[in-house]
């Protein structure tokens, strides 16, 4: 009887509204630290390097290279941004490569990175899809988050087959796991540009995740304390 009674209360059913809803709440998109790039060179053969610095850590890129392009706006936001992923890159230079070389490309960070990002833009065209190849260093496993089409050349949303990353102009992020120093891929398709850029998660790196709840967390809680009292006169019938 006491059970049915705590059930039909009104204030019985915000106490479990509270609760159920604490694990949504948990959820949440993290801010991350896209890499502002500065500069760049490039040598005979389509080699070269591309120097930025995201927050207070270094990055710096070595490989095949065009320049540095400030083509991609990175938006609909819809597409460069999902999962924990929650601001997609700043309208500033990106790195701009069009693939088809041997050459390994390699990502450094002056810090140790946790579970870094890597945002794509216009990755192949029709006819000529292409891809990132991460296969060339062992322990590089990431997943695919958001994706879909760019404002500049519509497309889709990137693919995945094992360590390689496809698109016909394919746009979207990929989230490694782990701790990096740095990133290696090859490009193996020539094409007749693409770019991408990087960054990390401010709440994991340098590699502690936070433990602070979240403040709509931290509101449920204290919603849940509130109605306590309530719930056991309801219960018990009195104060």
């Amino acid at each position: 009887m006491h059970l049915k009674r705590l059930l039909v209360n009104p204030v019985s059913a915000l106490l479990l509204a509270a609760c159920a809803a604490s694990p949504s709440a948990i959820a949440h998109a993290d801010t991350i630290v896209w890499t502002n790039w500065s500069a760049f060179a490039t040598s005979p053969g389509g080699a070269g390097s591309a120097t930025g610095a995201a927050g207070s850590i270094d990055v710096n890129y070595s490989g095949q290279i065009l320049g540095l392009t400030n083509v991609p706006s990175w938006t609909p936001t819809s597409t460069f941004t999902g999962g924990v992923v929650g601001n997609a890159p700043p309208h500033t230079p990106t790195i701009q490569l069009s693939g088809g070389t041997p050459l390994t490309e390699t990502i450094s960070f002056s810090s140790t990175v946790v579970d870094p990002i890597f945002a794509i833009w216009s990755l192949g065209q029709r006819g000529a899809p292409a891809s990132f190849d991460f296969s060339s260093k062992s322990g590089q496993a990431f997943n695919l988050l958001g994706g879909g089409p760019s404002a500049e050349f519509g497309g889709s949303a990137l693919t995945s087959s094992g360590s390689v990353v496809s698109g016909v102009e394919g746009n979207g992020l990929v989230q490694f796991i782990g701790s990096f120093d740095t990133i290696t891929f090859t490009t193996p398709n020539p094409e007749f540009y693409y770019a991408f850029t990087v960054g990390y998660d401010a709440t994991l790196t340098p590699g502690i995740p936070s433990t602070v709840p979240e403040p709509a967390t931290l509101s449920l809680f204290g919603l849940g304390l509130a109605a306590l009292p309530l719930v056991r006169r309801s219960l018990f019938g009195r104060p």
